[in-house]
């Protein structure tokens, strides 16, 4: 199945037209010179390219690249789950480094409590097993650590200094339950007040809210970062106005802001302690795209030499791409052409971490979870006889699941623990 709503608040985005240029906004006069004439329905065919999001044209990668190693901070965003997006991103990491040797390389998937993992991985001084241990990957971020372990390898094989960008979940969270003012100083992990949010980054954020509030599938609301479409879902006029105007809506931007501003304060030091190095940013797309989130909070810290870059599907994601929503996009295969990919499997829930298990917020209909009988309101304590406290355990559990396969589910209701078996089809769609 794909991924869930993962912790009580899990905040997601989506690629919305807005006003405004990513980073400065401008590529040299030199790469827009040699740009491809193709453009356009031609330009968005074929995977493997540069783009200008601005004309739709295509870009020659040397001098691009070239140019790029010339900024402060590079960004390289991405929707945490799609395999393509961590290809490209150590694609262009390695173009970067073969024109600037000298990079620092910071990561959205690591807290700052465990930057000495870090240290030790990028030092040589442990093995794949000891670093994802004691940087708590599973508990921390829960995604499927293969999708980046060749970028943690690349980094580790050129002894390349990388940081943690992110901030206790719990931080978060708390800002998003009480505000970012009710948050002692002493409990900020030394965060700065952010920058204000846009007229824009506020409505874009409003439409995720109201996407959040109406709910989805487990593997349909996106999470930190991610950038799925979803059309008229997410809801228009009164609605969207009322949400805007809430104290609810209020905290929940100030959450996003404390992830932006986290991020772009930890990219700001490491460009202030290696002040010859190039900073590039491995994280999610919905904190740079339009320059709403990182980029906008490192303006307000006085870093405003930063480019952003971003995948795009090709076909009709990459025609649908608004300019200012990058410096420079690269086009990837789209889930529709994409090869090798299986399709993962889906239990049909939406869950939150509890204090003692997991409790399904909501059971779709027509899902395997409905098919074996729970409801909303259970507490999921085992899956396959494991223990699942954390909601990226039963995430793992779910997808390793082969077509056809059963899944046995040790359940709390009310006062009884019944046991429910998720029979999963014999193929995944």
């Amino acid at each position: 199945m794909g991924l869930c709503a993962r912790a009580v608040f899990a905040t997601a985005f989506l690629a919305l037209p807005a006003a405004g240029i990513a980073g400065t906004g401008e590529l040299p006069r030199k790469v827009i010179a040699m740009a491809s004439t193709e453009h356009g329905s031609e330009a968005c065919r074929t995977a493997g390219a540069w783009l200008d999001p601005a004309t739709g044209t295509r870009l020659p990668a040397e001098p691009l690249m070239a140019s790029l190693a010339k900024r402060r901070i590079v960004l390289l965003g991405e929707s945490h789950d799609n395999i393509e997006h961590h290809r490209w991103q150590l694609h262009t990491l390695a173009g970067l480094h073969a024109h600037q040797s000298r990079l620092a390389v910071g990561f959205e998937m690591f807290p700052r409590a465990v930057q000495p993992a870090l240290d030790a991985w990028s030092k040589g001084e442990s093995s794949e097993g000891d670093f994802l241990a004691a940087s708590r990957w599973r508990e921390v971020w829960g995604y499927d650590s293969g999708l980046y372990l060749p970028l943690l390898h690349f980094v580790r094989q050129s002894r390349l200094p990388m940081f943690a960008l992110n901030v206790d979940r719990e931080l978060v969270a708390r800002v998003g339950q009480e505000g970012w003012e009710a948050i002692p100083r002493s409990a900020r992990e030394g965060i700065s007040d952010p920058a204000p949010a846009t007229d824009a980054y506020r409505r874009s954020l409003a439409e995720v809210y109201a996407l959040k509030r109406k709910g989805r599938p487990e593997g349909s609301l996106p999470l930190e970062g991610d950038d799925r479409p979803h059309g008229d879902e997410t809801g228009d006029g009164p609605d969207l106005a009322a949400i805007l105007e809430s104290d609810d809506f209020g905290r929940f931007v100030e959450a996003q802001l404390t992830w932006d501003r986290a991020m772009a304060e930890a990219l700001f030091e490491a460009r202030s302690e290696n002040p010859e190095a190039l900073v590039v940013g491995i994280l999610g797309r919905g904190h740079i795209q339009y320059g709403y989130g990182v980029p906008h909070q490192l303006a307000d810290l006085g870093e405003e030499n930063v480019a952003v870059l971003l995948p795009a599907e090709t076909g009709a994601a990459c025609q649908a791409l608004e300019p200012g929503v990058a410096d420079a996009v690269f086009l990837v295969a789209s889930d529709e052409s994409s090869e090798g990919e299986p399709a993962k499997p889906r239990l049909g829930i939406m869950i939150e971490q509890a204090e003692d298990g997991i409790r399904v917020l909501k059971v779709f209909e027509g899902s395997v979870a409905e098919a074996a009988g729970l409801t909303s309101g259970d507490i999921i304590l085992n899956a396959a006889t494991f223990p699942v406290a954390r909601t990226s355990e039963l995430i793992e559990i779910v997808q390793r699941q082969a077509p056809g396969t059963w899944l046995p589910l040790d359940v709390r209701r009310g006062n009884e623990t019944r046991r429910f078996v998720a029979e999963f089809p014999s193929r995944f769609e």
